[in-house]
């Protein structure tokens, strides 16, 4: 193939062969000097022309291949599959813990901020600490940007931030290509671009937003889930005792709602999971109670649904939270930044 002698290895170079050929490869895709449907050299034929082994080339293919620029045929050779990004496109890898509606919300706001600017790729680790460094180690060196929410599980179902195979699998990000959204690390050097909740202060502020409503209740709950497939930061129920704590409300924590749990009339309720909100209003209902006057509902996180049934919230800002990201990564800010938090009062309290 004449196409053979344009690929360019060389020798006094540090970059491993493989990469020099992924490299070049890649190059003349973006020049249009290999359009799509243009055959590629074989393994063989570069393996002979470069005096390289196969599996050197083949470990290139494999790279190219996994990225879908090239495809095989069987017994007729590896083609081009599709154009790469124009050059003023930045390339961003998005590292999701799980698929909620607020998580989404994030990555929309994200994403729409972006605009044509940037190729987002998303890959969602549900919570799995396995999971996330293999997505992450495949990924490192083919992405601009990597935003990743570091939300983890451990052997017990219970929350971690990090540990230490994380840690020193995203140190191998360089810093000013990592965006952490959603929460903070401070194991990681102070000047990592963030965007981040603070889970026992947010909510520890806006219950004293809320002091005075809640003191016409005699006891506080907080419905917190303590082993779940998708757990919560222990930080928000840190946040909840010390709120108690510092104002003399008596409290307690429960992990979840029963269906036939004993209500009692007077009890305020900071309700996390969605399946306990929607049986705490049922208990509410067969028992006659009305939110706001016999019991106290306050759920953690907004949505459309509990503005429409006029549930009282403590929520940050997923919307916002997105749109800072974009903003940071846009203009190149390594800045940390504390996401805003709301007390929204719809009178169920």
């Amino acid at each position: 193939m004449e196409y053979l002698k344009q690929i360019h290895i060389d020798e006094a170079s540090r970059v491993p062969k493989y990469r020099q050929i992924v490299n070049s490869i890649i190059k003349d895709i973006e020049r249009g000097i290999l359009p799509i449907g243009q055959r590629v050299p074989s393994i063989n034929e570069i393996s002979e022309e470069y005096y390289l082994s196969r599996d050197t080339v083949g470990k290139a293919y494999n790279f190219l291949k996994e990225q879908k620029i090239i495809i095989s045929a069987k017994g007729k050779g590896y083609y081009v599959a599709r154009t790469l990004l124009p050059s003023n496109k930045i390339n961003v890898l998005v590292l999701l813990n799980k698929l909620s509606s607020y998580k989404l919300q994030i990555y929309n706001a994200f994403v729409n901020s972006l605009g044509d600017q940037a190729h987002v790729d998303l890959n969602v680790y549900h919570c799995d600490t396995r999971l996330f460094l293999d997505s992450l180690n495949e990924a490192l060196g083919k992405y601009d940007y990597y935003v990743i929410m570091p939300h983890f599980k451990d052997e017990h179902l219970v929350h971690q931030s990090t540990n230490s195979e994380v840690l020193n699998t995203i140190k191998k990000i360089p810093e000013d290509k990592l965006l952490l959204m959603d929460n903070y690390l401070p194991e990681l050097n102070k000047d990592i671009a963030s965007v981040y909740q603070d889970f026992k202060m947010d909510i520890y502020e806006a219950l004293y937003e809320a002091k005075d409503l809640l003191k016409t209740y005699r006891k506080l709950f907080l419905v917190y889930p303590r082993k779940t497939e998708y757990p919560y930061p222990i930080e928000i129920q840190q946040g909840f005792q010390k709120f108690c704590s510092d104002h003399g409300f008596p409290f307690e924590v429960l992990e979840e709602v029963h269906p036939d749990m004993p209500l009692q009339q007077k009890n305020a309720y900071v309700i996390i999971e969605e399946s306990d909100l929607v049986n705490l209003v049922k208990l509410a209902r067969d028992n006659h109670f009305t939110a706001g006057r016999d019991i106290g509902i306050i759920s953690y996180n907004d949505t459309p649904l509990k503005d429409l049934l006029g549930i009282t919230v403590i929520s940050t800002d997923f919307q916002v939270m997105g749109e800072t990201a974009a903003y940071m990564l846009l203009k190149k800010k390594r800045e940390v930044v504390k996401n805003v938090f709301h007390f929204i009062n719809r009178h169920s309290i």
